[in-house]
């Protein structure tokens, strides 16, 4: 066991949880030994915390359980420090020391509350079932008399709390405050199902409106205007971990590891960062951090330390994306399918074949780890088509003239 290759993943959200359980399935009949960190034993889904928000139960999906037989060993702690150079991870400020020979960054991101005074006082956030289950709380005492909710941030996971919110509290008055139209991203006809929606369920939109104070009781737009909230939820902006910054690891502008076309940090190869830890760029632009961009990621990692164990070559990660699921409370939904840059495509789906279409993707994740478990399942349905294609091929075996390709 000393010879063996040690692989710590960090972070056991969506994408830690799946590079952790592929590996140990591709690396099964080789050296390696795999380790996942997280501060909790609970699997968050990400996808469901508006849900718990509004006061509805989620089934609790244990880590322990969800790796049962694949050889993972699990490790409750936070990882507090990284030394890329000497490969190790402090977790807990020094109660526990691991020794990585490759390194999983999976740590994801949070609720930026840090812009605008007095949100990171004042304004609740979906980052955990405990500040979901906190908020949900807080609704439950206001249902009983009546009062006002505002919703900072009209991004989908605004609109999904929103009208979340809407549905389970009729009784509170909910607000959703951004800079954005909601739905801005969609298609025209899709955007009018939204809004129907919002419409319906009562909830007043305030578009082009700057938050810049958060008070115990309301919330201060860059207007002047004043909005009565006896409950704020904050869902304007994310920030990523200090943590590899922290360790000298290269990162942009964000926080996000900068990485090659194989994922792999551009200053400290040895690291592999997934999902919104990772600053990846594809020829139309950045991809941004959702479950949907965030699983092949995972996939492709886990397959790529995999190879490289084996001494394999790697291709360059492709990806593209395919739709923008929104539920709009549990009985309406909005389904936007998209070209590969996430664009909008004309066709969408509605009502309730669109919150049938949502469930299935909310609930795959798990599905998927327990048959990973078994077997390989793939989790990346477009790899972007032509442009990535492209792009691939030039990495790997250079431009014209050029003797560049992938260094493996």
């Amino acid at each position: 066991m000393e010879n063996d290759h040690r692989v710590v993943v960090l972070g056991a959200g969506y994408t830690g949880m799946m590079t952790a359980i592929r590996l140990a399935r591709r690396t099964r009949r080789a050296d390696a030994r795999i380790t996942l960190v997280n501060p909790s034993e609970r699997f968050t889904e990400r996808l469901r915390m508006h849900q718990l928000a509004a006061g509805r139960h989620l089934a609790d999906h244990r880590i322990p359980d969800l790796l049962a037989g694949t050889g993972v060993s699990f490790v409750r702690g936070t990882a507090t420090a990284i030394d890329p150079d000497g490969r190790t991870v402090v977790v807990d400020d020094g109660a526990t020391t691991l020794d990585y020979d490759t390194l999983v960054y999976a740590l994801g991101s949070s609720a930026d509350t840090s812009r605008v005074p007095g949100a990171d006082a004042h304004a609740f956030t979906l980052d955990s079932p405990r500040t979901a289950v906190s908020f949900a709380t807080r609704l439950g005492e206001l249902a009983a008399t009546g009062g006002s909710v505002t919703v900072c941030g009209s991004g989908l996971t605004g609109v999904e709390a929103a009208t979340e919110i809407a549905e389970a509290h009729p009784g509170l008055n909910v607000t959703l405050v951004g800079l954005d139209e909601p739905g801005a991203m969609m298609s025209a006809k899709a955007r009018a199902h939204l809004h129907r929606a919002l419409d319906r369920l009562g909830v007043t939109v305030k578009v082009g409106a700057r938050v810049t104070k958060v008070l115990p009781d309301a919330v201060e737009l860059e207007t002047g205007e004043v909005l009565p909230s006896d409950a704020c939820l904050w869902t304007a902006g994310v920030t990523a971990s200090s943590l590899a910054a922290d360790a000298g690891i290269a990162v942009d502008e964000r926080g996000l590891i900068l990485v090659d076309a194989t994922l792999r940090s551009v200053s400290h190869p040895g690291v592999h960062a997934v999902g919104d830890a990772a600053a990846v760029r594809l020829p139309w632009g950045r991809i941004h951090g959702t479950c949907q961009s965030g699983l092949p990621t995972a996939q492709y990692t886990a397959d790529t330390i995999a190879r490289l164990l084996r001494g394999r070559p790697v291709r360059p990660f492709r990806f593209g994306y395919v739709h923008q699921p929104v539920s709009l409370g549990r009985r309406d939904a909005v389904i936007q399918f998209t070209h590969a840059d996430d664009t909008p495509r004309r066709a969408y789906l509605k009502g309730r074949v669109a919150v049938r279409y949502k469930e299935t993707v909310s609930a795959s994740p798990v599905k998927v780890y327990r048959l990973s478990r078994r077997m390989n399942v793939s989790v990346t349905f477009f790899k972007g088509g032509r442009a990535t294609r492209d792009r691939a091929r030039r990495t790997l075996f250079g431009t014209p003239g050029s003797s560049s390709g992938l260094e493996v």
